[in-house]
């Protein structure tokens, strides 16, 4: 009581110092919250960084047009643009900021992100023992910014963090908690109403022309690493490369000041980037059109903070390149390529992402940051003592935790909905069927759903005794599936009344877990892509050889789905204008000689006229012919048995051999109860049929022993761990 009457008599004097755009677009809220509020803050705006270089577009302009007083202009970054002008920029502000922190004497030091200027404003603060506010800290990504972000944490006394994940990593670093904030992102705050703007069209009209419209345009904004300034280089030069070939009219912000950003410039130039008639390259956007910029367009591309953090605010997409932001967390509106050879990955990413729309994410607030803050540097003790404490934990002795265990402890649930068998199976991080639950299929579609709630209600049971964590639910499934609403459009005949039917509803309502449904097909190649052969490969396709004959065509890392879903039906190539009919009603497919029922068909076939079983073979009367005698006939020298297995050997390959002349994989993987089987006589057909440069092409049989299980569970465990291209 008493420390507030006393506040009312004196002001708290607080110190805004702005090093650059980025950093002033996260603190001009609390700067105007301040300004709202004469009676108890007094503040006192210093400038200093880029914000005063012609090059970067003199931005401590738009500070003075937002009306405040510019107490101090430091001049104090030494131009190079490399590690050594960015130490020797450092220096020159420990030498300068002395003098106005001495003639201000703030009560609190508001210092903003991770760029070195705010490390030379912290050291020069706790040297001095001025009180100091850090922004945005303990948030995790890429380059030094980790490093000097942290650093400031250190030097810092109070914390305003963005997110419960900064929140808890602060603490881990022996933060005292009473002296973090979690108050959200500053900017959201202005961000979260921006859609309310009348005038966005103009704004677009003014930076990118009269003829562009919304959601037709792109903005790049890429910096420089400094930890790894050559690789860097070469991906901003890739996806300069990238979007001429797209075509689309895009905005293109200079680099900031880091080292590296003359050389990135000299590449935008040697590229003609300023005088094409696409591109708009500029200095500098004022936040609040950049934002309505950001808000609109088709896509925004580069490693800047803005892409993983505000552009989620809006839903845009985003394509995040390189290093500089990992282990930012993102909403599911980030795409990330880590890396690229060739401009095409690039292409393909904006290909995938241009013109999408995604939920807006509130992962960085919800639009009260500022008056958090506003009540949280009110609530400081200027009589406390300024000499920081850490928390430190208590050490246990012989404490180790193995990594392999906690990455087994989040987990999948994933369905395998067969014709016979409903499968239910908890699937580890590494691809460990931990426990499997297996039921006879009920015929109703209501039978069916009741039995994969209660069976997956029992595992989720079980997964707490053993240690998992369940993260969402798989499921895999025959037919033509729509899988970004999780519905099954049409099943297979051997799955009955499962037409238009939405799976993902039901299981997430009752399960209260997020679901992904696929073909399970699709699902093969998802489990091989993950944990088999096809680990590391950015094109194969994979082929299901069981009771049908399935795929999956993963083809620059993503699955191929098809306009309506039906791509990869591989079973259904026809390799004969005149063969065997086909479930599908057609004649001369894949399926129709090659899958298990049509081997089955044949058996019955020769068997019916005694023509199957050979010396070795018995065959009791109630024992149903099946594929299995085909090939036990077959290998005890039938030659009945042999034609038809050289049949239906030949009819795959060349279906294979129409695949490898459609896409070009560079693997195929053989999957299920009869690619053992095939393995051969499909690399006789290739070699014989296919063309020279295709002749190559691997074929693998799949070491997985449930691939629909673990596909499913691998949509699951893909997605929640953040997807990376």
């Amino acid at each position: 009581m008493e420390r507030s009457e006393k506040r009312l008599k004196e002001r708290l004097r607080v110190c805004v110092a702005t090093c650059n755009r980025a950093d002033y677009s996260k603190l001009a809220p609390i700067m105007f919250g301040i300004k709202s509020h004469p009676e108890i803050f007094d503040l006192e705006v210093v400038v200093l960084g880029s914000h005063l270089i012609d090059d970067y577009g003199n931005t401590f302009r738009m500070i003075e047009q937002d009306e405040f007083d510019i107490s101090s202009k430091l001049h104090t970054i030494v131009r190079g643009e490399d590690e050594a002008a960015m130490v020797e920029s450092v220096g020159l502000a420990l030498v300068k900021l002395p003098d106005v922190l001495q003639r201000l004497a703030p009560d609190i030091l508001l210092v903003h992100g991770d760029r070195f200027d705010a490390l030379a404003l912290a050291t020069a603060a706790a040297l001095m023992n001025i009180r100091i506010l850090h922004l945005e800290g303990g948030e995790v990504s890429g380059t030094i910014d980790d490093s000097i972000r942290h650093a400031i944490s250190k030097l810092a006394h109070y914390h305003a963090v963005c997110t419960r994940s900064a929140e808890r990593h602060l603490i881990s670093m022996c933060e005292d908690h009473s002296h973090i904030l979690l108050a959200g992102c500053p900017s959201y705050d202005k961000l979260l109403s921006a859609h309310e703007r009348d005038d966005y069209t103009d704004i677009i009209k003014s930076w990118l022309g009269d003829d562009v419209k919304e959601q037709d345009y792109i903005v790049a904004l890429q910096h420089p690493v400094t930890t790894d300034i050559k690789n860097s280089i070469k991906i901003y030069e890739l996806m300069l490369d990238a979007l001429i070939s797209f075509n689309k009219r895009t905005l293109v912000l200079f680099p900031n000041i880091d080292a590296g950003s003359k050389e990135m410039v000299r590449v935008m130039r040697r590229k003609g980037i300023e005088q094409h008639p696409n591109f708009r390259a500029v200095k500098h956007v004022p936040f609040d059109q950049f934002i309505q910029l950001v808000a609109h367009a088709g896509c925004m591309i580069g490693n800047s903070s803005c892409g993983v953090r505000e552009a989620g605010a809006f839903g845009t997409p985003v394509i995040n390149l390189g290093s500089r932001q990992t282990g930012r967390e993102t909403g599911e509106n980030v795409l990330h390529v880590r890396d690229a050879d060739t401009h095409n990955k690039i292409y393909h990413a904006l290909e995938l992402q241009f013109g999408k729309r995604y939920p807006c994410s509130k992962i960085y607030g919800d639009g009260n940051a500022v008056q958090r803050i506003l009540k949280f540097m009110q609530s400081i003790d200027l009589s406390e003592p300024l000499q920081k404490k850490f928390c430190f934990p208590p050490v246990k002795e012989c404490f180790s935790q193995d990594i392999d265990h906690i990455l087994e402890t989040q987990s999948a649930l994933a369905v395998d909905l067969g014709g016979t068998n409903l499968r239910v199976a908890i699937v580890s991080m590494k691809g460990k069927v931990v426990k499997k639950y297996v039921q006879l299929n009920p015929k109703t579609f209501e039978e069916r759903i009741e039995l994969i709630l209660t069976m997956c209600k029992q595992a989720m049971a079980d997964a707490v005794h053993l240690n998992c964590r369940i993260l969402g639910v798989g499921v895999s499934t025959g037919g033509r599936v729509n899988p970004q609403d999780g519905i099954v459009l049409h099943s297979t005949k051997l799955i009955n009344e499962w037409s238009s039917v939405d799976i993902r509803t039901p299981l997430s309502s009752a399960l209260h877990l997020p679901v992904w449904v696929d073909n399970d097909g699709n699902c093969a190649a998802l489990a091989e892509r993950k944990f088999g052969h096809g680990k590391g490969m950015e094109n194969f396709v994979t082929i299901i050889t069981g009771t049908g004959i399935g795929g999956g065509i993963i083809q620059h890392n993503e699955l191929i789905h098809g306009s309506t879903f039906c791509a990869a039906e591989l079973g259904h190539i026809v390799v004969s204008l005149e063969g065997p009919e086909c479930m599908c009603g057609s004649h001369g497919c894949i399926e129709a000689y090659s899958s298990g029922l049509a081997l089955q068909r044949e058996a019955k076939r020769l068997h019916d006229e005694d023509l199957l079983l050979v010396e070795g073979m018995t065959l009791n009367n109630k024992e149903q012919v099946n594929a299995i005698h085909l090939i036990n006939a077959a290998h005890l020298g039938n030659s009945k048995a042999e034609s038809v297995l050289h049949t239906a050997g030949t009819a795959l390959g060349l279906g294979i051999v129409n695949i490898l002349h459609m896409i070009n994989p560079s693997l195929v993987i053989l999957s299920g109860v009869l690619a053992a089987h095939y393995e051969n006589p499909v690399r006789q057909v290739i070699s014989q049929r296919a063309l020279l440069s295709a002749q190559g092409t691997k074929v693998m049989v799949s070491e997985l022993e449930d691939p629909a299980l673990l596909g499913a569970a691998s949509m699951v465990l893909d997605y929640t761990t953040r997807r990376t291209y």
